[in-house]
């Protein structure tokens, strides 16, 4: 099947190409393709100069808060899904998320970002090894853009940059307006109790902007697809955010952001079946930000951004496991474990915009830094402690960039990065620096169609954790060893892609958006967990020392045959693949399309990278009525199986599944909007590739949304 979609995916992408009526002229149609799409929306994810995401030179895509708005999620996983090269990791019984961007994901290699700061958490476990706490209310767009051309974001982001913009007071309040607030109340079924969010916002003329946001959501445990309760997927969440602009002389701007969310919830760990512990995390983020831009001086774009992230999950023990493995250890009811992860980093760049006499340049020379404080505090039988040790990482990094617009139809971006890192964690210490090159050309042979080619790497320094972690697996009871030799990875991708704009193709209203990308990307001394040394027995029943088998291995108890496990630099992992999005806009209604192939192996192995998502295609059409005011459409998604996978690791399998989601959102007035959405509409029972839970059955949902405003 990956053939044939693989060549499908080429087809289409090539008569979306060739469609007549392709030019460049903007039409009518553009502000609901960017509240449907977000491809003319601007991103800077790719070069951090503004262009509208059809036009990047790059596999860049846009999610704005329309789009959100529409589908009501609970998770952003549920809106991310509609985002080609991008998938999800969950459990399910926490609210947090890891993103994978091209099969790449875990510590650190995509950098998620939320109003520009890193959200760099991780716990080691069953899941995923790196995630970050996010709720869909607070969000006012995302800004994705995938492969190592993202790493002038920041270091390590050689699988790509998924920057979350907060909402603002521009999400709230027309440009002619002063004042404004806006409630909304949802409600659901199937585990989606209730969510609350109140937003505020003042402009103080021209010179100051306040905003603020308070989110309360209640979350209860679902049932799947075949009416079975999944235990402890519920949670609580109270979160606030703080934004204040101001504007002390003309191109001159303040910005300040205070983002605390709290959530609280119960959980047996990542699969559900361990030991119980009650959850509360705190996850907060503080940004100031210093912009100067002005027309009358091209010279100077100036942006100065500092940042610090700081998430706490504090764990009580409530429950041993089935096994006992906690109790025979000596945990009570009440002990504590905690995970603080630090995060203080910043990032300068100025864009002087010039011409050398036809040829025109916007010359970006920039640095950040990041400072990553792991502490874990283990009072609740040692294995936090040893699998999330503590230690501190420092990274930092220095970029050239020069954006060449040689003649209409053709643009070259150069670009060179400079990375080193620091990791200390005890006795161990280690460190290095690269630069890594990045070189894109972009031809546009017709008004509207533009064909690119670049050739980019990436560096991603070890993290704390692959470096230092060390400790017995609570059952059975094997060996994780430290690996201070490990070595950073290097990526180095080439890819091709296509970006079509075109309006007035069947019609004077309509617009078609598309865009096409094709890759190859090579990570040499790929960092990934493996067996090592030579097979040893451990016992059978939880609590016996495994020193107690050194006399009498394979005999009972002594008969569980294990190895040692330890990250290790791999010579290279070979990744590939195809995606395509795109959009129709006819004015009555608009389709979409997403679609994505992927394959990914180790070099020498041949056998697929655990992280490499199955394929997927997902469109959705919506129809507009009432002079635009009711809007209802489907979604559909269908993802391939998952059955190509390492030995050892067959259990992670996932069947092929299919699901329709329905959703209308009616303005009743100016200030009032409904929405409904129903997800999974055939409540079919599935399971997303590497949950460890199955995914929830049919949800209903229903919200209502009151603005006021004063201008």
């Amino acid at each position: 099947m990956a053939y044939a979609f693989h060549r499908a995916l080429v087809a289409l992408g090539v008569a979306l190409a060739t469609l007549p009526g392709a030019r460049a002229e903007e039409s009518g149609p553009a502000a609901r393709l960017e509240s449907e799409i977000g491809l003319d929306t601007l991103s800077v994810t790719a070069t951090k100069t503004a262009v509208p995401a059809v036009d990047a030179l790059a596999g860049t895509s846009v999610v704005p808060r329309a789009a959100l708005d529409r589908l009501q999620p609970g998770r952003l996983s549920e809106v991310l899904r509609d985002v080609p090269g991008v998938t999800t990791q969950e459990n399910r019984t926490d609210p947090a998320q890891a993103i994978n961007i091209r099969g790449l994901q875990d510590f650190g290699r995509v950098n998620v970002l939320v109003d520009g700061a890193r959200q760099d958490f991780q716990v080691s476990g069953h899941g995923a090894n790196g995630v970050f706490y996010l709720d869909p209310e607070l969000v006012g767009g995302v800004d994705i853009t995938r492969g190592p051309t993202a790493t002038i974001y920041g270091s390590g982001a050689i699988g790509g940059v998924a920057a979350f913009r907060t909402r603002s007071i521009d999400d709230i309040l027309a440009p002619d307006e002063t004042a404004g607030f806006v409630q909304k109340q949802g409600f659901g079924t199937n585990g989606q109790r209730f969510v609350n969010s109140s937003a505020l916002g003042t402009r103080i003329g021209t010179t100051a902007d306040l905003f603020g946001q308070f989110v309360f959501r209640d979350t209860a445990p679902y049932r799947d697809g075949a009416g079975l309760p999944v235990p402890d997927t519920g949670s609580d969440l109270n979160a606030g955010l703080a934004k204040l602009t101001l504007r002390p002389a003309d191109g001159h701007a303040i910005h300040a952001t205070a983002l605390l969310q709290r959530f609280d919830f119960v959980n047996g760990g990542d699969t559900g079946g361990g030991a119980r512990f009650a959850n509360a995390v705190q996850a907060d983020t503080y940004t100031v930000s210093y912009r100067f831009a002005r027309p009358d001086v091209p010279l100077v774009d100036l942006s100065l951004d500092g940042y610090a992230t700081t998430t706490h999950d504090a764990l009580t023990f409530l429950q041993d496991s089935p096994r006992g493995v906690y109790g025979r250890l000596g945990t009570r009811a009440g002990d504590r474990l905690t995970y603080d992860i630090a995060t203080l980093g910043f990032d300068a760049h100025n864009t002087a915009r010039f011409e050398t006499g036809p040829v025109a340049h916007a010359l970006t020379l920039g640095g950040d830094g990041v400072a990553n404080r792991v502490r874990t505090t283990d009072r609740a039988g040692g294995f936090g402690a040893a699998f999330t040790p503590s230690g501190r990482r420092d990274l930092a990094g220095a970029f050239l960039q020069d954006e060449i617009q040689a003649a209409p139809w053709l643009r070259i971006v150069g670009a060179l990065r400079h990375d080193s890192y620091r990791l200390d964690g005890g006795a161990y210490r280690a460190g290095g620096a690269r630069v890594s090159p990045k070189i894109t050309i972009g031809v546009a042979p017709l008004g509207g169609l533009e064909l690119y080619g670049t050739y980019a790497e990436g560096y991603r320094a070890p993290t704390v954790t692959e470096t230092l972690v060390q400790g017995l697996h609570p059952f059975p009871a094997f060996t994780i060893l430290p690996n201070p030799a490990l070595r950073p990875e290097v990526a180095r991708t080439v890819e091709g892609g296509v970006n079509l704009r075109a309006d007035a193709v069947m019609g004077p209203e309509d617009s078609l958006r598309a865009k096409l990308a094709v890759f190859d990307t090579a990570v040499d001394a790929f960092i990934d967990m493996q067996a090592v040394g030579p097979t040893y027995f451990v016992p059978a029943i939880p609590g016996i020392p495994a020193s107690a088998c050194a006399a009498r291995p394979g005999r009972f108890p002594c008969v569980i045959p294990v190895r040692s496990y330890q990250y290790r630099n791999i010579a290279r992992a070979d990744l590939s693949g195809v995606e395509l999005e795109g959009i129709y806009d006819w004015g009555r209604g608009f389709v979409s399309l997403a679609a994505t192939h992927i394959d990914g192996r180790d070099r020498a192995t041949r056998e697929s990278l655990l992280t490499v998502p199955p394929d997927r295609i997902g469109t959705t059409l919506g129809l507009r009525f009432l002079a635009d005011r009711l809007t209802v459409g489907t979604r559909l998604t269908l993802v391939d199986a998952r059955t190509d996978l390492p030995a050892g690791s067959r259990n992670r399998a996932t069947k092929a599944y299919g699901l329709v989601d329905l959703f209308a959102t009616y303005a009743v007035t100016d200030r009032v909007t409904a929405d409904v959405v129903v997800q999974n509409a055939l409540d079919r029972r599935y399971r997303q590739y590497r949950d460890a839970l199955a995914s929830p059955g049919l949800v209903a949902k229903a919200a209502l949304s009151i603005a006021f405003a004063t201008r």
